[in-house]
C-alpha cells in the first residue's frame, strides 16, 4: 500500500501551504497552538528545531494516524533575531539594520508519525547577503511588498529578491519557509514517496 499516510501541515502560513503543494497535492492543514518564545541559553538553531518538533507534536492527538509536518524559521542578523515586523515602521527599521549585512536563516522541518511516535527533524541553513540599500529603496520596497508577516521584513518570493546581493544555501524554498529538499528526503525515509 503506497502512501497510505495522510499528510498534515502544522501551519497556518499561506506560504508554507503553497510550497507543500509543489510536491504533494493532498494534505490537511491545522494551526498548532504553541508558545514560540526562546528558552534561556537556547541557540537559534535549537530554537528552530525545537519549535518545528513542537508544532508537529501539538497536532498529534487531533491527527492520531498521520504524518504531521512542522516547520519553523529563525532569522538572525549576527546576534539579533529578526522577527516578523508587524508594521511599516518596524519593517523599515529591520531593513535599515540589515542593509549591506548577512542574514542567516535556520529553517527546520520535522515529520512526526503520530501513530508510532517516530519523528525526524532536519534544518536548512541559508545565508542572505543584503545589498546596501538607501532609505528611499527601503521605503519603496516596504510600501510595495508589505512584508509585515515575514521574518527579516522581506518576501523572497516577491520583490524581496531585489534586495539581495546573493543567497548561499541548498534550497531556495527554505527561505520562503519550508525546506522541500529535506522534507522530501524525510518523507522518503518514512515510506511516503514523492515520486
Amino acid at each position: 500500500m503506497k502512501n497510505h499516510h495522510k499528510l498534515v501541515l502544522a501551519s497556518s502560513s499561506p506560504f508554507r501551504k503553497e510550497l507543500l503543494r509543489k510536491i504533494h497535492s493532498h494534505f490537511d492543514t491545522a494551526s498548532p497552538d504553541i508558545d514560540e518564545s526562546q528558552k534561556e541559553g537556547e541557540s537559534p538553531l535549537e530554537l528552530s528545531t525545537r519549535l518545528a518538533f513542537e508544532k508537529a507534536t501539538a497536532l498529534s492527538t487531533d491527527y492520531p494516524n498521520q504524518l504531521i509536518i512542522g516547520s519553523d524559521q529563525v532569522a538572525m542578523l549576527s546576534d539579533t533575531q529578526l522577527t516578523k515586523p508587524g508594521s511599516h515602521e518596524k519593517a523599515v527599521e529591520q531593513l535599515t539594520l540589515s542593509s549591506g549585512q548577512i542574514i542567516t536563516f535556520y529553517t527546520s522541518v520535522c515529520v512526526l508519525n503520530s501513530r508510532t511516535g517516530e519523528s525526524i527533524t532536519d534544518v536548512d541553513t541559508c545565508k542572505v547577503h543584503m545589498k546596501v540599500l538607501s532609505q528611499g529603496e527601503i521605503e519603496r520596497y516596504v510600501k510595495r511588498d508589505k512584508p509585515y508577516g515575514c521574518a527579516a521584513a522581506f518576501k523572497s518570493e516577491g520583490l524581496g529578491i531585489a534586495l539581495f546581493e546573493k543567497i548561499e544555501g541548498d534550497d531556495p524554498n527554505a527561505l520562503v519557509g519550508l525546506p522541500l529538499i529535506k522534507l522530501t528526503q524525510i518523507l522518503n525515509k518514512m515510506g511516503h514517496k514523492s515520486l
